[in-house]
């Protein structure tokens, strides 16, 4: 405890509140979930890290089912926030890494059924994630984090359900406030048990999305579809099949000033005046081989390949666009990605001592065709904008790496356990630039980077209900393709000054099963050296820098609690201090600021009625402190708190099962900033939040007994 209170700025009083057994209110009926910050299936209850596990009735409970955000609130240290902007999908961080992301994800993680929805340059989307028929998501945070390699501040693993007999079929809509509609499809089923060579199961879904959005300028429709079928080849092996594939069309409001947010936050000055607006389509497809080779040794291979379409037009104005070095204000990319995951995991012991041994090579790699075009043509003299221009940029960008790991667990004690893995990871990046000139130079170039990843816990089991647990790793960030491709003040040419960030991060955790629930907390710091930061950001284009030190040091608590099974309590609270720890502000000394993007406080909580059939209810309440929104903290996103309703009622009949819901978000109709874009240049920081809205929903479904 001496070497946390040295660097964490707690409360004595509150250690041992959170350290404390609670075990007199243990039950041993607990229900675990499995997880996979460990080598092997283990419980929540057991893992030595951070670890949070939400399932897909609970993100389908009275939600839209439109996006991750709506009920993930109960994960403690992910700030997860609706931009209200489709173009520029979720604001997604994890104690505070991504939050530098202007779109998109960077900085953690992302899998879908195994199949990783972060490129191997470290950017991520969470668009092609059907929560229609999502079985669970799992949220890790802390240093084993670092064992799933480059840009992993933590992780997110989404599962697909698992079709079971008998064969179901769903349909399920939503329309709520400015116009949101969702409807979709599900057809879930088995033949047989899963236990016999020639058994299936499969999952099925589709989604159709469409709103005319908060804010002017800000509709989107988006189509999504998604596969997931199994196969027991034979006694000793499985085989699953995954299809995904999503197509979105969305306008950009983009940011707003201070007083233009205060004078109307619906508007969107700029996206009406340059038509800004972004398209992808993405396909992908995987599968996954598992084999039992003995009782002792497993095999898992995932292979995985797919496509990405992007083009988008930002609201850069015609004068910059002159100089012929600038790249443009249109970008078209072309992407083409696949990938091999294998691991070999043995189950044995060694010197009397219970081990498990998971043995495993990672190989990704991407190929990106990326165009710039002016975003304008002329009429007349006069430029007309939101139309592709001339060439600007013309280049193939291509990225790989080769990660080797080893992760093991050893029983040593009746109480006590340690875990330890290591990677290697290495990631390679070339450009070759097609487009010369007389003014634009050859501005091909190549990197690479390479680093090892080590972490480590002692987990201590003090009863059957309350285990602590002591862990440390190493993390390992690099720019990403897009973050390379722009250097600052509008020049052409690759930013390969840019390099990978290295973290390093200490945490203590206590983890107790109260009843029903689970009551886990948290202390951890991690110091960074040259984090990755905005350096620039306008006209929706945002060019990066190192920042020297940084110190993200912090408290997480979560309850999960259920009450005589009908009735549900979720709690959270993160207390996060993210600080610069050397000057990334130039001539403004910005030594000891706050990191922009990221809220020291943030708060949850849930409570609910909910039987399986029959009325059902609920509320929730979330706070969030105030946010910088650049380096110098000479701006901010105020603190908020919202609060929302749901009610439903759940009939069946048969093999009917019908679910009618209705819900109000923003209860109180506050006024609030959802976002923020960091070091935005214009000082367009903010993107508004909805006031008081409504939706109401429908899901009906029918069993084929």
């Amino acid at each position: 405890m001496t070497i946390f209170r040295a660097f964490l700025p707690l409360p004595v009083v509150l250690l041992p509140a959170i350290f404390s057994p609670l075990t007199a209110l243990a039950a041993e009926n607990e229900q675990t979930m499995v997880v996979t910050a460990s080598p092997g299936p283990v419980s929540e209850l057991d893992t030595p890290a951070a670890v949070s596990v939400v399932t897909g009735d609970d993100l389908r409970r009275a939600a839209p089912q439109i996006n991750l955000s709506e009920n993930l609130g109960s994960v403690p240290g992910l700030q997860i926030q609706n931009r209200q902007n489709y173009a520029q999908d979720l604001q997604l961080s994890i104690r505070g890494f991504g939050s530098r992301s202007t779109y998109g994800v960077r900085g953690i993680r992302l899998y879908v059924d195994g199949i990783p929805a972060t490129m191997p340059d470290g950017q991520g989307q969470t668009s092609n994630i059907d929560l229609n028929s999502v079985a669970s998501v799992e949220v890790l945070r802390g240093p084993f984090s670092a064992l799933y390699g480059n840009a992993s501040g933590g992780v997110i693993d989404v599962k697909t359900e698992t079709g079971e007999a008998p064969p179901t079929l769903e349909a399920s809509s939503y329309y709520g406030s400015f116009g949101t509609w969702r409807y979709g499809l599900k057809a879930s089923g088995a033949v047989g048990d899963g236990t016999q060579p020639g058994d299936v199961n499969y999952t099925v879904s589709s989604t159709r999305f469409t709103t005319h959005g908060y804010r002017d300028h800000s509709g989107a429709r988006k189509n999504l579809a998604n596969a997931k079928l199994g196969v027991r080849v034979d006694d000793a092996s499985t085989l699953t099949l995954l299809l995904n594939s999503v197509d979105i069309h969305a306008n950009d409001p983009g940011g707003l000033s201070y007083s233009e947010w205060r004078d109307n936050p619906r508007q969107s000055p700029r996206g009406d005046q340059y038509n800004t607006r972004k398209s992808i389509k993405q396909t992908q497809a995987g599968l996954n081989y598992q084999r039992a080779m003995s009782a002792s040794d497993d095999l898992s291979v995932t292979a995985y390949a797919g496509e990405r379409e992007t083009t988008q037009y930002q609201s850069i104005p015609m004068g910059p666009q002159l100089n012929p070095t600038h790249p443009g204000g249109v970008i078209q990319l072309n992407r083409h990605y696949q990938g091999i995951d294998s691991r070999w995991t043995h189950r044995d012991a060694l010197w009397t001592l219970p081990v498990n041994v998971t043995l495993g090579l990672n190989y990704e790699n991407m190929s990106e065709k990326r165009k710039g075009y002016e975003n304008f043509v002329l009429e007349n003299g006069a430029p007309v904008y939101g139309e592709k221009g001339a060439t600007r940029r013309d280049e193939r960008n291509l990225m790989w790496n080769l990660d080797p790991y080893l992760q093991s667990s050893w029983q040593l004690t009746d109480q006590l356990t340690l875990d330890a893995g290591v990677r290697y990871s290495s990631i390679w990046f070339d450009a070759n630039d097609h487009y010369i000139t007389a003014a634009n130079g050859d501005d091909s170039g190549d990197a690479s980077y390479h680093k090892w990843l080590p972490a480590g816990a002692l987990k201590y089991r003090v009863t059957d209900a309350w285990n602590v647990y002591l862990s440390a790793g190493r993390g390992f960030e690099t720019p990403t393709i897009n973050e390379l491709s722009y250097r600052s003040g509008g020049q052409n040419g690759l930013n390969l000054a840019l390099k990978p960030s290295t973290s390093d991060t200490v945490e203590l955790g206590s983890k107790t099963r109260i009843g029903n629930g689970l009551f886990s907390a948290a202390l951890f710091q991690t110091d960074t050296d040259n984090e990755i930061v905005v350096d620039a950001s306008s006209g929706g284009r945002t060019t990066y820098k190192n920042a020297g030190k940084t110190r993200r040091q912090g408290l997480e608590l979560a309850l999960d609690q259920q009450f005589a099974y009908d009735w549900k309590l979720k709690m959270a609270w993160t207390w996060l201090d993210a600080t610069y720890r050397s000057n990334a502000c130039g001539a403004t000394d910005c030594n000891g600021n706050r990191m922009p993007g990221i809220a020291r406080n943030m708060g949850y909580a849930s409570f609910g009625y909910q039987p399986e059939q029959g009325w059902y209810a609920g509320a929730d309440v979330r706070y969030m402190g105030d946010i910088m929104a650049d380096d110098e903290n000479s701006a901010k996103a105020p603190s908020y708190t919202v609060a929302g309703l749901n009610t439903g009622y759940k009939f069946l009949y048969q093999r009917w099962a019908l679910d009618l819901f209705g819900r109000v978000d923003n209860l109180f109709d506050k006024s609030y900033v959802g976002s923020v874009i960091v070091n935005e240049s214009n000082g367009r920081y903010y993107e508004p939040a909805p006031g008081r809205n409504y939706g109401v929903g429908m899901a009906v479904s029918y069993r084929f007994d």
